[in-house]
């Protein structure tokens, strides 16, 4: 079923901070280094770029590993990024679906883009039930920081999107099982914009078989 219709306007605002988040000095684009340590090591020099530091399970022994990220303002991507090429606004891709809970959350695998197919449970704390396209799917968001993030794919990948699938925030109604998902505010993954990334992809049951026209494309670089 269809959900509220978010107005178009409120869309336009959203393209807006899109824009800025991406070229913004922390931003996908700003990122020209991810560096894993080695016990003991303190990393390469920063020369003059903000570094942050970040942590990950070794996705075979399951031990804390260590690293930085290295952040360039000026970097080049930023410097020729253009824009985010995006479908027209189509309110009828405003839906709403269920979110049933389960007593504790399920860890359900997903394969991340640089992890040579090998693939790393993430919490999820239940299924998202939603028709669409009148098919029914039960869809996996996963906990990012308190907020459901969706890894999802559709036939548009690889044609009109980025190849490795798009992501997207799901609202949850407060008090409810309700859930909307605007795909007008489906948006490129940050390894779309920075190889440093890795990010993970759509697992079977978040590829839909159709097309999902609406949200971002791809982004656009100055030649």
């Amino acid at each position: 079923m269809s959900a509220p219709v978010s107005a178009p306007t409120e869309w336009d605002e959203w393209r807006a901070a899109r824009l800025a988040s991406v070229t913004a000095p922390n931003g996908n684009l700003a990122l020209v280094e991810t560096c894993w340590l080695s016990d003991g090591e303190d990393g390469p020099p920063v020369d003059g770029k903000t570094v942050t530091a970040l942590e990950r399970r070794n996705i075979v022994t399951g031990a804390v590993e260590r690293g930085i990220r290295r952040w360039d303002a000026e970097s080049p991507a930023i410097r020729s990024f253009a824009t985010i090429d995006v479908f027209d606004y189509d309110p009828a891709l405003v839906l709403e679906g269920t979110l049933e809970v389960g007593a504790e959350p399920k860890l359900v695998a997903f394969e991340h883009l640089r992890d040579n197919g090998r693939t790393r449970d993430l919490a999820v704390p239940g299924g998202i039930h939603l028709t669409y396209d009148g098919a029914d799917h039960v869809l996996d968001a996963f906990d990012d920081d308190g907020t459901l993030l969706l890894v999802f794919g559709d036939a548009t990948n690889g044609v009109d999107t980025y190849d490795a699938g798009r992501f997207l925030f799901v609202e949850r109604q407060p008090g409810t099982d309700r859930v909307v998902l605007d795909f007008n505010r489906s948006f490129v993954p940050p390894c779309g914009f920075s190889p440093e990334y890795n990010c993970p992809m759509p697992p079977r049951q978040n590829r839909f078989p159709g097309r999902i026209e609406a949200g971002e494309k791809r982004p656009v670089f100055r030649a």
